[in-house]
């Protein structure tokens, strides 16, 4: 299964999705153009994971900003992680956040509440 590797730009996210390795990581600004374009090879690739997961998959964001469009998008890949810990695998979410930016930390909570999987949320110092 070849990874995803989208390099981040001011208005789309980083997204690393590497079975191999066992990273999943979304980072960085969300407000892309069009955003059902954006996030349709995220969830063609998750699809395809889902058929044949890790035992384990630790899953990060880390987002300094998204539109409400990105949202709806970013829950429905947390949903699909929700999935895959419902069918028994392991999944954990990490969730980190500047520690001065109260929404994104409020952002991780609210997602928390709404799937079953872990949510660790961790903040961090920006220099």
């Amino acid at each position: 299964m070849d990874a995803i590797n989208i390099e981040g730009s001011s208005h789309t996210p980083k997204v690393i999705l590497d079975k191999d390795k066992g990273i999943f990581e979304i980072s960085g600004q969300s407000l892309p153009e069009n955003v059902a374009a954006f996030f349709a090879p995220i969830f063609e690739w998750l699809d395809a994971y889902m058929e044949d997961p890790n035992e384990e998959s630790v899953v990060s964001f880390t987002m300094e900003y998204f539109n409400t469009a990105s949202s709806k998008m970013i829950y429905e890949v947390l949903n699909k992680f929700d999935e895959l810990h419902n069918s028994g695998k392991k999944v954990k979410i990490i969730w980190k956040f500047d520690e001065e930016d109260e929404d994104m930390e409020e952002a991780g909570e609210e997602y928390a509440d709404m799937i079953d999987v872990p949510v660790e949320l961790v903040s961090y110092t920006v220099d």
